[in-house]
């Protein structure tokens, strides 16, 4: 195969100094009425220097060494001409290269997609800055942890943290995870697990779903902060998972057995067990699953607490977003007072309680000061208002009213906030708590609702959802 040969020229560093200095200058003189700043007066070129350097990449001009840039089946092959002072500067790996090289050419070996954006890795050690796509986000990361250009690693991770919810044609988050994780990098690795937890709706409808590894796809099948319709909805999309990807038993029943059966209704549970293929390949596998599931469906969270340990993951609810949950609220002009609204779950997901509902009332206050910020009493005697300027949001969600049918179950209230990324509707924090947001102590800590582009805001209202999750309490009793 023939191979293609790019040349890149670059300039001597003290060439594009000299013409730097030649160009423009910016000065601070002195201060009106003759005097100077403290620390006094300031010649800057910096940019020009840039700019120069710029110039010579594209033009070309001397330099003492050539960079031979070779990929493993060598049909492609590039030869920059570079300045070893520059690179060593910017690079401890390439500092040592140049000091110990025999000669003038260095034969460096990369990836094909390393090699396919090596020039704009050598333009970054020049001129501080460089362009990419999605795409190549991956390959640059690789040279700037190789050749140990921190701040192009740290920058390059930042964009990636930034672009999770980017659209691409064929998706790119699971494909970040993987590399972060093959990496090191547990900034990305976090981000991307956490993204794609958060938005699995999302996820789950991208053609990206199917290409996810076994051990990606177990990492979020044990968590209990996945936010997404209900547990059918992932069960069929694990389903289009195997048919897909044909694993292991081992890897299929592992997976099968992390679906939260107890969670679905009997009527669900039922056309799977008579429908579903791959539920009938493994029916063995989940079988006390399934059991048990049924088990929960007929009897109270009462009685079912007494014989079982009703806080194992089979009785734990996600973040599910049908209104049998919760109820998403959507507050325009957050800042301006206190809103309060009311919405109506089901009293718990079994068959027993599916059919109860409870009423909850929610109250946010956007200006709220917590206890520890204020004084109880004024010099008058007189209690001082709880809500006053420059305090903090807040959220309260109580039952409307008490019955006998809340006996050992605690209700954890869960609260999504949305916010605009890529202009798409992500979810941006979860908020969990028992009663109050102040149990938190940061929530929405970071958000400004008062600048009109937060994005916090879309259309100037703040979008959440409110999910209402009842936990049961273990009543067994241990036997001497």
């Amino acid at each position: 195969m023939m191979k293609r040969v790019v040349q890149i020229h670059v300039g001597m560093l003290f060439v594009a100094l000299q013409a730097a200095a030649a160009g423009m200058v910016k000065v601070d003189g002195p201060q009106p009425g003759g005097g100077s700043g403290s620390d006094g007066d300031s010649i800057s070129h910096s940019l020009t220097v840039v700019q120069r350097l710029e110039a010579l990449l594209v033009q070309g001009n001397g330099s003492d060494v050539s960079l031979r840039v070779e990929t493993p089946n060598a049909d492609e092959m590039k030869l920059l001409q570079v300045h070893s002072l520059v690179l060593s500067l910017q690079s401890p790996v390439f500092e040592e290269m140049m000091l110990n090289r025999n000669s003038s050419v260095l034969v460096l070996k990369e990836s094909s997609d390393c090699a396919a954006v090596f020039d704009k890795f050598i333009r970054y050690l020049y001129c501080g800055e460089l362009s990419l796509r999605l795409d190549q986000a991956i390959a640059l990361h690789k040279l700037a942890t190789k050749y140990q250009v921190m701040g192009l690693q740290q920058g390059i991770t930042q964009y990636m943290t930034q672009s999770l919810a980017r659209d691409s044609p064929s998706g790119h988050v699971a494909g970040w995870y993987e590399y972060a994780l093959q990496a090191g990098d547990l900034t990305l690795r976090d981000s991307c697990l956490q993204y794609m937890a958060w938005n699995l709706s999302s996820v789950l409808q991208s053609s990206e779903w199917v290409t996810i590894s076994s051990q990606l796809l177990m990492s979020l099948l044990q968590r209990s902060d996945l936010i997404l319709q209900s547990e059918m909805e992932l069960f069929a999309a694990l389903e289009t998972w195997i048919l897909q990807n044909e694993p292991d038993g081992l890897t299929a029943e592992n997976a099968l057995r992390a679906v939260r059966y107890a969670m679905m209704p009997p009527r669900e549970l039922f056309r799977l067990q008579t429908q579903s293929t791959v539920l009938a390949r493994y029916q063995e596998s989940v079988r006390d699953l399934l059991y048990m599931s049924y088990q929960f469906h007929s009897a109270s969270p009462l009685s079912m607490a007494k014989y079982f340990d009703v806080n194992c993951s089979l009785f734990m609810p996600r973040n599910y977003l049908s209104p049998v949950w919760g109820s998403p609220w959507i507050i325009n002009n957050p800042t301006r007072d206190d809103r309060s609204t009311s919405f109506q779950t089901q009293l718990g997901p079994s068959g027993h309680d599916a059919s109860k509902r409870v009423t909850w009332n929610a109250l946010f206050s956007p200006r709220w000061l917590p206890l520890t910020m204020r004084s109880m009493y004024t010099e008058t005697g007189a209690m001082q208002p709880t809500r006053v300027e420059g305090g903090r949001p807040r959220i309260i969600i109580t039952p409307a009213t008490s019955s006998a049918d809340f006996a050992g179950v605690n209700f954890q209230k869960t609260v999504l906030v949305m916010a605009q990324q890529q202009g798409k509707v992500v979810v941006k924090h979860v908020y969990s708590f028992h009663q109050s947001t102040e149990e938190n102590g940061d929530f929405l800590a970071e958000a400004d609702l008062y600048r009109r582009t937060s994005e916090y805001l879309i259309d100037s209202s703040l979008y959440l959802h409110i999910i209402v999750k009842p936990l049961y309490q273990t009543l067994i009793t241990t036997k001497n």
